[in-house]
């Protein structure tokens, strides 16, 4: 049965005039309140009853194309899972999807991804890819062209893009270290920072939200290092192992990126007092994650719920497309959920 906009607007808590000014584009609703109505509809499934219309004069389906820096990066199956949750839901009304499966941030396998969307003839893209000035300007041709774009997971700077979806990075980095502060037994922090690319916005954005906040605090902390892993389990593993023989006061690891189940192989291979001493913290719990907080290896992990990433933009995208291609989308931003030990198994 349709989802009405009666239904949608019990639900926000908000008056049906308000939900049909904001899912018309009219204006006039706080931007709080619109961001929450959104939100609403999307997750009760409510279509424009114009959309049945404007689909059935399409001669060919919506085709959404996705470039995901997934090979080898785990992260990405849930991601995955929205994706195609949200597909089944829409597949009735004409929406089709092609993903573009990669490995790591390197620039040119990205453009070349991107590109071979185009040219297959996908009606919109969402792209999770490194912030490089040449990936800018491909971002903002592919726009110029006609074809909207969406970043999901992590951003990109001043581009045109549409919007973005999932987590604030900043504020996650900002919560890795109130953790911190709230577990390290040192006088001095002395960290070692393990990020997947130097040219991911969201990775260089967690490294910032977690230094700005130990310095609000007045933690002392010196960095001893930061090194890249690529997203790759096989490099995080040799560089923390490198960088722990180099370091041997290291008291604190922060990896921002993937790759950790390599780096937490290197800290378990570490004596057990030194290892006992040393506080890891990470992101997600895919993979064998979940095994190295049980373990104790990882002190916690920030979530970022993945698999609303991936279901919310297709969301986004698809209504943009019904819409006639019109309006402004807002950023949907994900929860930070924090996991330790006790409750690393619970959904």
């Amino acid at each position: 049965m349709a989802v009405t906009i009666k239904q949608v607007a019990e639900a926000a808590g908000v008056s049906r005039g308000t939900v049909d000014r904001v899912l018309h584009n009219r204006g006039g609703v706080r931007q709080e309140v619109a961001e929450h109505i959104h939100e609403i509809a999307a997750r009760l499934g409510y279509f424009p009853n114009r959309a049945g219309k404007m689909l059935a004069a399409r001669k060919q389906p919506v085709t959404i194309g996705y470039v995901l820096p997934s090979v080898g990066n785990a992260f990405f199956e849930d991601v995955k899972k929205g994706i195609h949750a949200a597909e089944a839901e829409m597949r009735d009304f004409g929406l089709r999807l092609k993903i573009a499966e990669i490995k790591g941030f390197y620039p040119d396998s990205h453009i070349k991804a991107i590109r071979e969307m185009v040219a297959d003839g996908c009606n919109a893209l969402c792209v999770t890819t490194a912030d490089t000035p040449e990936l800018r300007n491909c971002i903002d041709e592919v726009v110029d062209s006609g074809i909207p774009v969406i970043t999901i997971n992590t951003d990109l700077s001043g581009t045109k893009r549409l919007c973005y979806v999932g987590s604030d990075y900043i504020k996650a980095g900002g919560t890795a270290a109130g953790l911190l502060a709230l577990c390290h037994n040192a006088m001095c922090v002395k960290v070692l920072v393990a990020t997947g690319s130097l040219d991911v916005k969201g990775h260089n954005d967690r490294i910032a939200g977690f230094r700005d906040t130990l310095e609000k605090k007045n933690i002392p902390y010196r960095l001893l290092d930061l090194y890249e892993t690529q997203d790759d389990n096989e490099i995080a593993y040799s560089k923390t192992k490198a960088m722990l023989k180099e370091h041997e006061d290291v008291s604190c690891i922060y990896a921002v990126g993937a790759g950790v189940e390599g780096l937490c192989k290197a800290v378990s291979e570490l004596p057990t007092k030194r290892r006992k001493n040393l506080r890891v913290l990470c992101f997600d719990d895919f993979g064998t994650i979940r095994q190295y907080v049980k373990k104790g290896i990882i002190d916690f992990v920030v979530c970022q719920e993945p698999a609303q990433q991936g279901y919310q933009s297709v969301i986004k995208l698809f209504n943009y497309l019904l819409d006639g291609s019109k309006g402004k989308l807002n950023n949907y931003i994900t929860k930070a959920v924090i996991k330790i030990k006790e409750n690393i198994e619970r959904n």
